[in-house]
């Protein structure tokens, strides 16, 4: 059966009702929106809940009623008054609005039942991380544990992204806040890889590579060997630390740097240490 669709709305007539309001709804929120030609707040709010709701068609689905053609639905829903929209899930009523409504209240309404930015922003970076984009997806969780840092997903996602960029210790910390109760399967799949990239960090060629550094402190190419090292295992605050010393001590050292920017265009956009360590540079430079 075909729904007829205006714009961003759906007609609901006897013949879609029950595919809209009782199949639809188990799957989505359903927002059935009652109007008549004669009541122009009705009108009104329709226009409203119609630019209100673009953007947001996979969360909430907008359909309407002309109660002037479809008088047995009103009757149905048990319409007393117009303007009023219903909000349906799974079939029956979940919330809704009554009378005249001004854009705040409408807002109000909406903001309710549509997703958060956060929301939107989890569900971006899922998609990036599923895609192996990494940095993009770092940016976009960071984005949503800016606005939210107590939720729980938000919190495993970016402890996810902090694993597979390196961040080994931030990562454990953001994992040391997680309450029991949202100590789910995610999580102890997180767990285990943290214990796996805590093994890996500490390899046995970075632990030879650093013995060796010990009795020649001085040997510039142990040192961009180690660099590597620390840079394959995500270690790159320490990848850092070793190039800035040394560029510290020869401004002209020309390798050193091309090391170090190497590392800092591995780091994904907005990075912490990446910025850090772009001013540090510049100290350097000017």
């Amino acid at each position: 059966m075909e729904v007829n669709v205006t714009t961003n709305a759906i007609e609901i007539t006897l013949e879609n009702f029950q595919q809209i309001i009782l199949e639809e709804s188990k799957t989505k929120l359903v927002l059935v929106d009652f109007w008549a030609e004669q009541v122009p707040e009705s009108l009104e709010l329709k226009d409203k809940l119609a630019i209100g709701l673009q953007g947001f068609e996979q969360y909430i689905l907008y359909a309407t009623v002309d109660c002037q053609t479809q008088q047995q639905i009103a009757q149905q829903f048990g319409i007393q008054g117009l303007p009023t929209a219903i909000l349906v899930k799974d079939g029956q009523p979940l919330d809704g609005l009554t009378g005249p409504q001004d854009d705040d209240s409408i807002k109000a309404f909406l903001a309710n039942h549509l997703p958060k930015q956060e929301d939107l922003l989890l569900i971006q970076a899922q998609k990036l991380l599923a895609d192996n984009n990494i940095n993009d997806a770092f940016t976009v969780i960071n984005s949503a544990y800016q606005l939210n840092s107590e939720r729980a997903d938000i919190k495993l996602m970016m402890a996810d992204v902090y694993l597979q960029t390196g961040k080994i210790s931030e990562a454990e910390a953001l994992l040391a806040t997680i309450l029991m109760v949202d100590q789910d399967s995610h999580y102890q799949a997180l767990i285990a890889k943290l214990e796996l990239a805590s093994q890996a960090a500490d390899s046995p060629e970075i632990k030879a590579l650093e013995a060796q550094l010990v009795d020649d402190v001085n040997n510039i190419a142990l040192q961009h060997q180690l660099v590597a090292q620390y840079s394959q295992v995500n270690r790159h605050e320490e990848a850092l630390i070793l190039l800035f010393r040394l560029m510290q001590k020869d401004s002209g050292d020309a390798a050193s740097k091309d090391l170090y920017l190497d590392v800092l265009k591995a780091l994904p956009d907005g990075d912490s240490l990446a910025n850090k360590y772009r001013r540090k540079l510049y100290t350097l430079m000017y």
